[in-house]
């Protein structure tokens, strides 16, 4: 793979990595739900929008752990390569999941 497309899918996953920050912190702030929690029907509905932020929080951070995996790959010159068999990740897999790990044959 060539320097060329190497930065263009470092600068993807550097963007990538900034909307998944953004958007997990944004997840695991708590939705202001007012003062007004008279019932029980509100109350147990503020808890399930809790708890849904934090279930798409946990998937955006094991994201994000790719995506940073990713960019040390790159830093130390290593990125494209399957962690299983060590072959190069094709560059249409990259194209779609830059954070890749494995490549296709590996995926499967």
């Amino acid at each position: 793979m060539n320097n060329k497309k190497i930065k263009e899918y470092q600068e993807e996953l550097e963007k990538i990595e900034k909307e998944l920050k953004k958007g997990i912190k944004e997840d695991e702030t708590s939705p202001d739900f007012g003062d007004d929690s008279d019932h029980d029907g509100e109350s147990s509905e503020k808890v399930e929008a809790i708890v849904d932020n934090l279930g798409i929080a946990k998937g955006e951070r094991d994201r994000l752990e790719d995506v940073e995996n990713a960019l040390t790959k790159i830093k130390e010159g290593k990125y494209g390569s399957c962690e299983k068999c060590k072959k190069p990740i094709e560059e249409r897999v990259l194209d779609i999941d830059p954070e890749s790990r494995l490549c296709k044959a590996c995926k499967k």
